[in-house]
């Protein structure tokens, strides 16, 4: 059976680069949630359908394929069309766990697959994973990471970060949290270091109920508001 490792953090703290790094190094696969979700609303993809239904045939750029930046300005800012574009899109948590699932069914064993989603832990796409990993760095170090990345204006950085979950709130739910606010060099060995150490437990059979379960059972869901 296939190891499925999760991997969340803020903005900027350097997630992508990790699993980059383990697929580059050790031969993972790797999911980023954001891409499985955008690939929901592919053309001839429920989603692409029922969101052209929803918002018209203006939101098909010229390439064919539904024009994020369009359906952006129209949904963002705007609670019903974010609402409306969300039921368009399906079931979320059902195509993260039919990735995962083709992970396990698929991959060989030993094999690792690597999911990343900002929202892994507060989702409950964790409970599918071996491990839950947080990735986290202080607003003075994401900050000027973030403005080169994105060509941000330093007010439009803050406004990220400061909509962002700090990382000690996810903390108890995570098995690891690496801290990347040295050196970048200093942050891959301990990806290494701690991924041969997970890997070595997963195929002994000893690696630990991720973290994640019990931080569940202490902060459960809120029930949904009754119609």
């Amino acid at each position: 059976m296939s190891m499925i490792l999760g991997v969340t953090g803020s903005i900027a703290t350097g997630k992508s680069g990790m699993c980059q790094h383990i697929v580059e190094k050790y031969g993972a696969t790797h999911g980023d949630a954001d891409k499985i979700v955008h690939r929901m609303f592919d053309p001839g993809r429920e989603g692409f359908d029922n969101a052209v239904a929803e918002f018209g045939e203006e939101i098909i750029g010229e390439d064919g394929f539904i024009d994020r930046k369009k359906i952006g300005n129209l949904v963002f800012g705007n609670a019903e069309n974010m609402g409306r574009w969300m039921k368009a899109i399906g079931n979320i948590e059902e195509e993260m766990r039919t990735t995962v699932e083709n992970w396990r069914n698929t991959l060989g064993e030993n094999d690792v697959a690597i999911l990343e989603a900002v929202n892994l832990i507060e989702a409950d796409y964790s409970a599918w994973c071996d491990a839950t990993w947080l990735v986290a760095a202080e607003d003075e170090i994401a900050l000027p990471r973030l403005i080169v990345r994105n060509n941000f204006s330093e007010k439009e950085a803050q406004q990220r970060l400061g909509a962002q979950r700090k990382w000690t709130d996810r903390a108890p739910a995570s098995d690891h949290v690496f801290h990347n606010d040295g050196s970048y060099e200093d942050f891959l060995v301990e990806v290494e270091r701690v991924f041969e150490d997970t890997h070595a437990q997963f195929k002994a059979d000893t690696l630990p109920t991720t973290e994640w379960f019990a931080w569940r059972e202490a902060n459960p869901k809120p029930e949904p508001a009754k119609s």
